[in-house]
C-alpha cells in the first residue's frame, strides 16, 4: 500500500510546482503559449482559455498563506466574494494532487482521489485582455456607455451588499491608522523627492474637519462589505462588464462606502488618462442609488485613497530585490499631484 505520508515528504517545491502548472498536463493548452504571472502573493498561469491561480506561502501582517489549510481558505473566500460580480469567470477550485512522483490538478467533485492534496488553486475563464478598462483607455476608446455599464453592475452590487456592523468611531479610526502608515513611509529620507509632508499635513486636518461627515455615513448604513480594490485593471468591459479579484483577505478592508470604492476608481482611471470617468462614476452612481455624499466627501476620499497609492507605489523600494525599481517615484509623484489636486477641490469648497 502506498504511504501517504511519505508524498507529503517528497512534494518536490514550488519549482516543480510551477513546471507543472505550465504544462499541457495541468492548463491543456499548448505550453509554448502559457504564460506566468508573479505577484506579490500569488502565481497565475494564463493558458488557452483558463487561468490557474495558486497562492504563494507568505506571511504579511494582513496575511497569513503560509499553510496549505491557510490557502485553501482564502481560495473558498476569493471564489465565494468574486461570484458577486463575476460569477461566469470564478469557475470552481482545484485540487494540486501529488502522488507517486507526480503532479495532478484534480476539481473537487474528484475527490477523495489516491494522491495527497498539497494545495489548492482558483479556476478562472480568462477574460480578453483588450476589454479591460486600462487597456481601453490606453487604446483612447473608451465611451460614456461602457461607464454606464459598469455603474449599473456596480449599483446593482452595492445596493444587495451587506451591510457592516461597523462603528462610526471604528470607519473614523482607519482612516486616522492609515494616515499614520503614510507619514511614517512618504517621510523616510529616502523618499524627501516627493516633498509628501503639505498634502499630508493637508490631509491630516481635512480628515478632523469632516469627522462627522465620515461617521454619518457609517450611522446611515452606506458602508458595505464591497469590492476593496476596484481598479481599473479589474474591470472587463464584457456586455455586460464584469469586475475581478476584489480584495478577499481583508473583510476589514472591505467595508467601505460605494462612494469611496468609485472615487478610487474614477482617480485610477485619471492618472492613466480618463479624468472624466470620476464625475460620471459619482453622479451615475447617484442616480441609481438614490443619493450621494456632500463634494466634500467625494474629495476627502480621493484626496486619500491617492496618497494610499502613493504610499503603496514606493513602497516597493522597500524590497530586498524591487522589480522595475526606476518606476515607483515617478508614479508616487502622478499620485500625490492627483492628492494636491483633490485638496484643492477641498479647499475651495
Amino acid at each position: 500500500m502506498h504511504d501517504a505520508a511519505s508524498d507529503r515528504r517528497e512534494d518536490p517545491g514550488i519549482e516543480a510546482r510551477l513546471e507543472f502548472l505550465m504544462s499541457r498536463a495541468a492548463h491543456g493548452a499548448d505550453p509554448a503559449s502559457a504564460q506566468l504571472i508573479e505577484t506579490h502573493m500569488s502565481w497565475v498561469v494564463v493558458a488557452g482559455e483558463r487561468v490557474l491561480k495558486m497562492k504563494k506561502a507568505v506571511r504579511y501582517p494582513f496575511l497569513d498563506f503560509s499553510t496549505p489549510q491557510q490557502r485553501e481558505r482564502n481560495c473558498r473566500e476569493e471564489l465565494r466574494l468574486n461570484r458577486r460580480l463575476a460569477p461566469q469567470v470564478y469557475l470552481g477550485l482545484l485540487a494540486l494532487q501529488w502522488h507517486e512522483g507526480r503532479f495532478a490538478l484534480l476539481p473537487e467533485d474528484r475527490l477523495p482521489a489516491p494522491g495527497v492534496t498539497i494545495d489548492w488553486l482558483v479556476l478562472m475563464r480568462r477574460l480578453p485582455e483588450q476589454r479591460m478598462l486600462d487597456q481601453v483607455i490606453a487604446a483612447g476608446t473608451l465611451r460614456p456607455e461602457d461607464i454606464d455599464a459598469v455603474i449599473a453592475l456596480l449599483a446593482l452590487f452595492y445596493r444587495d451588499a451587506a451591510r457592516t456592523g461597523l462603528a462610526p468611531d471604528a470607519y473614523l479610526a482607519r482612516f486616522r491608522r492609515e494616515q499614520a502608515i503614510n507619514r511614517a513611509l512618504l517621510l523616510q529620507p529616502r523618499f524627501a523627492s516627493l516633498d509628501a509632508g503639505a498634502p499630508l499635513d493637508r490631509l491630516d486636518a481635512a480628515i478632523e474637519a469632516r469627522a462627522p461627515l465620515l461617521r454619518e455615513r457609517v450611522l446611515g448604513g452606506h458602508v458595505v462589505d464591497g469590492h476593496g480594490d476596484l481598479r481599473p485593471e479589474h474591470v472587463c468591459l464584457n456586455d455586460p462588464p464584469v469586475v475581478i479579484d476584489c480584495l478577499e483577505f481583508s473583510a476589514e478592508l472591505r467595508q467601505v462606502d460605494p462612494f469611496d470604492e468609485l472615487a478610487y476608481l474614477g482617480l485610477e482611471c485619471a492618472v492613466i488618462g480618463a479624468p472624466w470617468v470620476a464625475r460620471r462614476l459619482i453622479e451615475g452612481a447617484a442616480a441609481a442609488l438614490g443619493g450621494r455624499p456632500a463634494d466634500e466627501l467625494i474629495q476627502l476620499y480621493t484626496a486619500n485613497r491617492a496618497v494610499l497609492r502613493a504610499r503603496l507605489a514606493v513602497a516597493h523600494l522597500l524590497d530586498a530585490q524591487p522589480r522595475t525599481p526606476e518606476r515607483w517615484i515617478p508614479q508616487g509623484e502622478r499620485y500625490l499631484a492627483q492628492a494636491r489636486s483633490a485638496l484643492d477641490a477641498l479647499d475651495r469648497g
